[in-house]
């Protein structure tokens, strides 16, 4: 097995390639004070990255609005000779948006407070007015033009930026209160390196990591119990379990100086969540490269594997998934209808076929199609792969599978949020290839999961599609599956999409 070199960079795709001779086993049922922590942090936090620049844009659209209704309501919005008032608008909007940066007024710890906050909208208010009058009287500007529409602009942007940064507080304190705003980690590595970890942690100013809990292999005098007044969860295992139950952000692992071989089994099991997890490393002996710190508050780290769409990449991707799959249902509603009486009329049984698979997070999801094979001849678990001119295909159904028809009533899975049009494919629970489940044939398969499941995907355009006959057609998707976690865009999730007409009329391998 690889030892941990002290002067290497490490990368996930350089941890998984590690030589193992463990494979991953199944969960076992984690105990009681595990679930029951678990249930404690079950509800959704807010990045404070997120909220920062949702209030930054709201601030931004709202002076904006603010300047283009006073230039209506007052004559105004006049420079160098042009009425431009949507554009000046825009100009002040992103002055004032810059000179309370300046001023750390987006700071989120700081937001609950209402009254420093209107202090701050007011410097920088009157900053960008001082400014406007300035650019006014240099540019020759006679401000007469200009003086009804910036003194209304000034009033109105005042006293509606106030009773906003009113509402905003109060979200905010509520949020803080509740847990939202929080970032909640958990230690892997028990002992005194995790209570040196929760002592620099809690330590710090404007603390906003919660630590849920500690999980460690080790059940000796080195691991105790209770570490720093928190309990011990479980094993690492365990914690796999734990994280699907819970929204946790982050692990840190402790890196134990002459522990490499663990740490290396620990990431082996771990790398398969979609969370952030770094090494720690705030013990002087473990001298990585500099540049390979990042921090966690004060709490110095290596980040080894990033949650791979977080944040603004999440919005992003969820509003391209919104946009695209009511675009399409609208343009493909008469496929849908014709599909659909075509299916009632060539067979007996439902229209929809709706079968649990595993989504993100390895949670169940249920995915609807349209109905391929005969009703009574349905396979709930996919025990049998569907292959060529098998006789439960129904005659309109051979045809919907082709041309991957049957998969359009996906799109109402993409608008409620239980898929993404472009991901791995989703699988069914506990499906097998030659008696044996997936995850046993294909090294990291269950990393397949830390990304929402698409109805198409980079495997799906490279012609690994349909039957599962052997362990290398399993093994080349989940390798491609991978690429894409590793290397996901919206340009990407924007050609994969825009590919798959034309590489799935080209395909011959579905059934």
């Amino acid at each position: 097995m690889q030892a941990l070199d002290p002067n290497t960079v490490y990368s996930s795709s350089a941890v998984r390639a590690a030589a193992f001779d463990d494979s991953p086993k199944p969960n076992k049922q984690i105990s009681e004070l595990a679930r029951e922590v678990a249930s404690e942090f079950s509800s959704t936090t807010y990045a404070p990255s997120m909220v920062r620049g949702i209030v930054q844009l709201a601030d931004f659209t709202l002076f904006t609005l603010l300047g283009w209704i006073a230039a209506h309501l007052a004559s105004g919005g006049v420079m160098f000779g042009h009425e431009i008032p949507l554009l000046l608008s825009m100009i002040g909007s992103a002055v004032f948006v810059l000179f309370l940066l300046s001023a750390d007024g987006y700071a989120v710890h700081d937001l609950h407070a209402i009254a420093p906050q209107v202090g701050k909208v007011l410097g920088a208010w009157t900053l960008v007015t001082v400014l406007f009058l300035l650019i006014n009287y240099l540019s020759g500007t006679p401000l007469e033009e200009n003086r009804s529409w910036l003194g209304l602009w000034f009033f109105l942007g005042l006293g509606v930026a106030s009773a906003v940064r009113a509402i905003e507080s109060t979200l905010i304190r509520r949020w803080k209160s509740d847990g939202r705003l929080e970032r909640r980690a958990v230690i892997v590595g028990g002992g005194k390196p995790a209570a040196d970890i929760i002592q620099t942690l809690e330590g710090q100013d404007g603390n906003d990591i919660r630590i849920c809990g500690i999980f460690d292999d080790r059940d000796d005098d080195r691991s105790p119990a209770i570490v720093a007044g928190y309990p011990k969860l479980g094993t690492v295992d365990d914690l796999v379990e734990f994280s699907r139950l819970c929204k946790i952000d982050m692990l840190i692992v402790t890196i134990p100086v002459t522990a490499e071989n663990r740490v290396l089994q620990m990431l082996h099991k771990l790398w398969v969540l979609p969370l952030d997890i770094h090494l720690s490393a705030h013990m002087n002996k473990m001298q990585f490269r500099r540049r390979t710190y990042s921090y966690v508050g004060k709490l110095p780290t290596v980040p080894v594997f990033a949650k791979p769409i977080a944040n603004w990449g999440s919005l992003g991707k969820r509003l391209f998934d919104l946009f695209f799959a009511t675009f399409a249902l609208i343009v493909l509603s008469p496929v849908l209808i014709v599909t659909a009486i075509a299916i009632k009329r060539d067979s007996e049984g439902p229209i929809i076929f709706k079968q649990k698979r595993l989504g993100f997070n390895n949670e169940e999801v249920v995915v609807w199609k349209f109905r391929s094979l005969y009703h009574n001849q349905s396979d709930q678990t996919a025990k049998k792969s569907v292959t060529k001119n098998d006789d439960r295909v129904t005659k309109v159904g051979r045809f919907i599978r082709r041309t991957s028809i049957d998969e359009l009533p996906q799109l109402f899975n993409v608008l409620s949020g239980t898929l993404s049009l472009v991901g791995p494919r989703p699988h069914v629970v506990h499906q097998q290839t030659n008696n044996r489940l997936f995850e046993e044939v294909a090294d990291g398969y269950m990393a397949r999961h830390k990304v929402k499941p698409g109805i198409t995907g980079w495997a799906q355009i490279h012609g690994w599609r349909g039957e599962v006959d052997d362990d290398e057609k399993l093994k080349e998707r989940v390798q491609h599956d991978i690429y894409y976690i590793e290397n996901w865009s919206l340009a990407l999730d924007l050609y994969i999409l825009f590919a798959t007409p034309f590489k799935l009329i080209a395909q011959e391998n579905a059934y």
